[in-house]
Order: C-alpha cells, then structure tokens, then sequence
C-alpha cells in the first residue's frame, strides 16, 4: 500500500509516497532523496523503495521543490539549500508517522541526492545511517563526451539563465541528459541510454542551468567529519560524473564510513541487474546497521 504524504518547507509543499508502513508495529524507516533533476517516480528509484519495502522498511519517497508533484517555481530549478531543507522536513514527517520508528529513519540518496544526504546527516545527529549512493563530491575537472566548445556553451547558458533569473523572467532551460556533444549537464551516450526507455508522468528532460554556479561551490566532504553514524558509500570505478576519486575522498572523510566499489559506470546503478546487486549490499548494511521490523 502506498500513501501520498504532503509537508510545507518555506510556504511550499512538497508531496511523497509512502510504502510499508502500515504495519501494526513500528518499523525502521528510510528517506529516499533523488539525484539531479529526478523525480520519485522514475523507474529505478520506485524499484528501489520497493525492494527495501520487501525487507521490511518503510519507505517514503518525495520530490524536491520546483520538481514532480511538489510544488515551487522556477519549475525545473535545482536549489542546493532548498533541497537540504526538503530533506529534513521529510525525515521530520517520517519521524512523526506512526508506523516509521522515529530512531531508526535511515537516509539514501543517489547522485546529487548522494551528496546531499551526507550533508543532512551531519546536520542531524539522531538520523540512524545514510547510504550515499553514486555521490555528488564536486564536478570532475573534465566531463566526458564535452568538449571545449561545449563547454564554453554552457558557461554561456548558465550565465545567460542567471541573468534571467536576476531581472525574475523564466528560465532559459537545457537538456539535463543528451547524447555526448550536445548542450546538456550530462552529455554522455551512457546517458543518453539510461533515459531512451524510462517510464515517468513527471521526470522532464530540461534543467535551469543557473543551478550549476552553486553546483560548483558544492563539497559534501566538507561536511563529512561531522557526520557520526555508519555511513555506506557506494561508488563505480567507470563513472565520469561522479568520479570514483572524489567518491572516495567523501567516504574516507566520514569517520564511520564505509566505501563499497563496483565495477560500473554511473548510469548503470539504475539498471535493472545491477541495481538489485548494489541494493542487496545496502540492505546488508541496514541490516548490520539498524536492524529489520519492530524492535
């Protein structure tokens, strides 16, 4: 059974769906957070709450603001600080269902969301553990599949969608995923793949590429050494937009930090087979970690 969940953050209100938690004893909860521009309803992400479900979790899923069913404007606009305070109100309306054990809400992010969860957990001691999937640390210092000139559109695109943003007009949006040498965040024909089947009502393939500025300013692993509670970071030794270096200086950083390598690139994690491996090893680190069902 899934149930739709609302709760305001600054006067907006973001919308989440619910699983296994309906139960007549309280059970460890986890707190899904998405990657960059995804939504709750993709694919692989509901997959994966799902599976968790089956091992005994409730799960609550949601769409950041500006994003999916959630509401917010500019549509389509990542905001970094608006988005950690998505996640401590949904880990907050967690904590007060009373089918979720409120000290056992445990955070997993994928990508940007990867990051960001790192980030929330050292803001919040009494969260139990956090898996930081594919993680945000930082942009490489050369994107795959983008070349110079395609670079410098971007920075162009990115100014011009800043400057947009400052005289308060809608923004001028990109692609978020393209094949490799297109104007995109992430131009790669790995991508590309990834999203050429994917069943979404909500996911949109346009990004607000003033969100990138504050993108580049993002270190999670700056906040890692504060961040007191087991941590599984989970990294592919053939990604190129979260490389496995700056995975791994996030994972070393976090004093109960775990690092797990798989021999993958980035948009493989959401591929069916390989999703399941990655998320049988998360579920054996739950289960090290905070335990399955009712206390």
């Amino acid at each position: 059974m899934t149930e739709r969940v609302e709760f305001a953050v600054d006067g907006t209100t973001c919308v989440g769906h619910l699983r296994g938690a309906d139960g007549s004893e309280p059970r460890p909860g986890v707190v899904m957070c998405t990657g960059f521009g995804g939504t709750q309803d993709t694919p692989a992400h509901a997959a994966t709450a799902e599976d968790f479900v089956r091992a005994g979790y409730a799960v609550l899923t949601f769409d950041y603001r500006n994003f999916g069913e959630s509401g917010g404007t500019p549509r389509q606009l990542v905001d970094i600080a608006g988005q950690l305070d998505d996640i401590a109100a949904a880990v907050a309306c967690a904590r007060r269902h009373p089918g979720i054990d409120p000290d056992r809400v445990v955070l997993w992010g994928t990508s940007l969301g990867g990051g960001h969860v790192v980030v929330a957990a050292s803001r919040d001691p009494r969260v139990a553990a956090v898996i930081s999937q594919i993680p945000f640390n930082g942009f490489p210092k050369k994107v795959e599949g983008r070349s110079a000139g395609t670079t410098l559109k971007l920075l162009a695109a990115m100014a011009h969608d800043a400057l947009r943003g400052a005289l308060r007009l809608p923004p001028a949006y990109i692609k978020a995923v393209a094949a490799r040498g297109e104007l995109a965040v992430m131009p790669s024909d790995e991508a590309q793949q990834a999203i050429a089947g994917m069943q979404s009502a909500t996911w949109r393939n346009e990004t607000a590429p003033r969100a990138l500025f504050a993108m580049m300013r993002y270190r999670p692993a700056e906040s890692a050494r504060n961040v007191t509670v087991p941590v599984l970071v989970c990294t592919g030794d053939g990604d190129r937009e979260t490389p496995p270096e700056l995975t791994a200086a996030l994972a070393q950083a976090i004093p109960k930090g775990e690092l797990r390598t798989y021999p993958y690139p980035h948009f493989a994690f959401y591929q069916p087979a390989i999703r399941e491996q990655v998320t049988t090893d998360q579920l054996a680190f739950l289960g090290r970690v905070v335990g399955t069902g009712p206390r």
